[in-house]
């Protein structure tokens, strides 16, 4: 592949896109909650399948997320799958929420 490949960060469309050449080859989904990143989908369009291009994304993203200091919640399973295999990016995941206690909805009146 001659063809310049570029990752960047499209907030206004919630996600991060590759281009090779200038043109769009996938994307990978996230929604943006407080300090987070939630990635939900990954997208190579299929011309461009077999190329690695999947793997440079999602680097390019967890990258950017870095650079911003946000954690990510890998939803999508190729994310989950890139991270798991790219143990650098471990530290990234979000933390779970903390321990802080659940109070049980008050109980329904019988009948309603």
């Amino acid at each position: 592949m001659n063809e310049t490949v570029e990752v960047t960060d499209n907030p206004a469309a919630g996600r991060y896109e590759i281009t090779v050449g200038g043109r769009l080859a996938g994307f990978a989904e996230y929604h943006h909650r407080a300090d987070r990143l939630v990635f939900t989908h990954t997208e190579i369009g299929g011309e461009f399948e077999g190329q690695g291009l999947g793997s440079r994304l999602i680097r390019g993203a967890l990258d950017g997320a870095r650079a911003a200091g946000a954690s990510v919640v890998p939803i999508c399973p190729f994310v989950a799958r890139y991270i798991e295999h790219h143990p650098e990016y471990g530290d990234l995941v979000a933390k779970a929420a903390s321990a802080a206690p659940v109070h049980p909805a008050e109980p329904a009146e019988p009948g309603n």
